[in-house]
């Protein structure tokens, strides 16, 4: 097989949850850079016009959606609208989520890294936790629900769930639902891998690092804390959006067709350990 045929989405039909910024953003992008036709779905109504007005005036068959992933029923209708658009479903990213708010130490700021009160377990808030849950784990499950009844029929398709290093590692500054939503995500990817092996569908995660996007209000695209991070990131630097492109088209393409319940890091190495 010729390499082009190796990595083909041409006319694929793509839904992305949080589309319109960041790593959901460079998901779509990768694909429809590469013909197919893709659907980002959005809390973020203005990113979103911007983003597919931008997109579709270089030329690429792009639609956007406002859509929250914690209305099932809206998302539901969503999927349903992108397949009457496209005409079918191969790829869906479920990569919708929110930043955690702090953990129990500050952010990276070298050895010195001081308790913060504010992330302590005793002190979470029933809200807080739910928030987090209903958007980073429930999301994640509803996205994968809708995309498997256009999928299942059709016996192919692929599912691509972003999870976190924080699914593999624990990591003091990130709050704690953060870290529970993620783990669970990755557990559910693997176990609904397992159920729709069968159907010629494969279900796989990605777990990013430190990158660069506007989750938590886009503090990561601090210069200070970026250096920071970077120190403890054996490639002395932090990942952009770009950098998951690749990632995303193999996942996507026939290259991955008997890869399934997998979850693969893409952080640098920054899980290995600090090497200088």
């Amino acid at each position: 097989m010729k390499i082009e045929e190796l990595f083909t989405v041409e006319g694929y039909g793509v839904v992305v949850t949080g589309g319109a910024s960041g790593l959901g953003l460079a998901f779509g992008e990768a694909l429809a850079e590469n013909g197919a036709s893709v659907t980002l779905l959005d809390v973020d109504a203005d990113a979103l016009e911007t983003e597919v007005a931008r997109l579709t005036a270089e030329g690429y068959e792009v639609r956007g959606e406002v859509v929250d992933v914690t209305d099932h029923d809206a998302l539901d209708a969503a999927f349903e609208a992108a397949v009457r658009t496209s005409g079918r479903l191969d790829v869906a990213f479920a990569n919708a989520g929110i930043d955690p708010g702090p953990g129990f130490v500050g952010a990276w700021a070298g050895a010195d890294r001081p308790r913060n009160e504010e992330g302590a377990i005793e002190r979470y808030t029933d809200e807080r936790w739910n928030r987090v849950i209903d958007i980073n784990l429930n999301g994640v499950f509803a996205t994968i629900r809708a995309a498997t009844r256009h999928m299942r029929p059709q016996r192919s398709g692929r599912i691509i769930v972003t999870t976190s290093l924080a699914a593999i590692k624990s990591e003091a500054v990130i709050g704690a639902a953060y870290m529970a939503a993620k783990a669970g995500c990755a557990h559910l990817t693997r176990n609904v891998a397992l159920e729709l092996a069968a159907y010629g569908i494969t279900v796989n995660a990605i777990a990013p690092g430190f990158f660069v996007t506007n989750i938590g209000g886009g503090h990561a695209k601090d210069p200070a804390q970026q250096a920071a991070i970077a120190k403890e990131i054996p490639m002395h630097r932090v990942g952009f959006p770009d950098d998951i492109k690749g990632l995303a088209l193999f996942l996507a393409s026939p290259a991955s067709a008997y890869v399934t319940g997998q979850q693969i890091v893409i952080d640098g190495g920054w899980g290995l350990g600090i090497a200088d």
